[in-house]
């Protein structure tokens, strides 16, 4: 949301913002630790647009809309480049140049990243950038309201209802386009990764207004998460996709073995994962980590109290290293393992299990990211046909 009302007024247009939280800095639902997928080729790898393309299309089960797929390949490095003109530090490798690293579900190395942190230090610089345009005037940036209705003219959303949050007062605004940037549904499950306010209800409201709905199901499971460690949270918190470039998935060989897990020798460990896809080993897809997991402690191997996660662990990696090789590149990841767990993971292995993440359904848009809005009478026909 932010970069966009910091980019439509540079280019003329006065532009009211409007922010169910109470900073902009807080306006996301889920802020990627790992990095961002760009198609740059900078580590000459075989690295292309069509490939990265494939790779998302692969990712999504072959079930994604092939041209909005394309379109995101096609923009992804200008992502990067506008991400740095913001002022975003992104890594850096030893001669200065912008680094890359693995993810899961590929096999180049195509992640731009800023240790793990990189979606709040994208945040930040947009945040930057939109207070540059508060100042110049050309932003108007409403807090703490929430969007009731969109208000439609012969067709087109020409403004929308929103509440003062703080006051209760309901307030009106008219405008010649509306952009929505609103984030996801996860939070439709009792626990997710999700920020605990994230109100799907704007894009509900443009949905009874007529516009299109698209694959609400598509729900992404994100096989890092931190297990539920007590019945009173309110939500769960995500470790970085990252962690499973240097970090290795494994459970116990014998079903319930409860014994610690360093004191588990390598003869009883079962890295199921990389016995499983010896190809992608530890950086399979999500969606198939997330499904071994779960397969893995249905079937009786799961680690814990409960007997729902499964080891991540570090011990290779900083063996081959040093602990500060990893530090460096997820310190601050694993301090907050430690804040939360209470474990600490340079010395014993993390403990993880999937939880909802991402939601890929929402209001449908055309190749050039626009929502179209459908006449009630012809809504059912088109809507049947998308």
């Amino acid at each position: 949301m932010t970069v966009l009302n910091a980019k439509i007024p540079e280019l003329g247009y006065n532009v009211k913002v409007f922010c169910y939280q109470d900073t902009p800095r807080r306006a996301h639902s889920v802020a990627a630790q790992g990095g961002i997928n760009a198609a740059k080729n900078y580590m000459n790898d075989g690295d292309s647009i069509y490939r990265l393309f494939y790779d998302m299309i692969k990712g999504g089960d072959f079930r994604a809309r092939e041209a909005n797929v394309y379109r995101a390949a096609e923009v992804s490095n200008q992502v990067i480049d506008h991400y740095t003109a913001l002022g975003v530090p992104f890594a850096r490798d030893y001669g200065g140049t912008i680094d890359n690293r693995s993810f899961g579900g590929v096999q180049v190395s195509r992640t731009f990243y800023a240790k793990g942190q990189t979606g709040q230090q994208c945040l930040l610089g947009a945040y930057s950038s939109l207070n540059r345009q508060i100042a110049k005037g050309s932003v108007k940036m409403y807090h703490r309201r929430e969007m009731l209705d969109l208000v439609i003219v012969s067709g087109k959303a020409h403004g929308i209802i929103v509440r003062n949050l703080v006051t209760g007062e309901l307030e009106r605004h008219a405008a010649h386009a509306v952009v929505l940037a609103t984030g996801g549904y996860g939070t439709i499950y009792y626990l997710s990764t999700l920020a605990v306010n994230s109100n799907p209800s704007a894009t509900w409201n443009c949905y009874k207004k007529g516009a299109c709905f698209a694959n609400p199901s598509f729900i992404q499971i994100h096989p890092t998460s931190i297990p539920v460690l007590n019945p009173y949270q309110s939500k769960l918190t995500l470790m970085s996709e990252s962690l499973r470039n240097d970090g290795r998935v494994w459970v116990p060989k014998m079903k319930g073995d409860k014994r610690a897990a360093n004191d588990i020798p390598e003869d009883d460990r079962d890295y199921y994962l990389e016995r499983r896809y010896p190809a992608f080993g530890n950086l399979v897809p999500r969606d198939i980590a997330s499904r071994a997991a779960k397969e893995r402690c249905d079937a009786g191997f799961g680690v814990g109290n409960t007997g729902l996660s499964v080891y991540l662990d570090f011990k290779d990696a900083i063996a081959k290293q040093g602990k500060k090789g990893i530090e460096d590149k997820y310190g601050n990841l694993f301090e907050m393992y430690e804040k939360i767990s209470g474990e600490n993971p340079y010395i014993v292995p993390m403990r993880i299990y999937p939880a909802g993440h991402y939601t890929m359904g929402g209001l449908w848009v055309d190749y050039n990211f626009r929502r179209r809005l459908l006449y009630p009478a012809c809504y059912n026909n088109q809507l049947s046909g998308r």
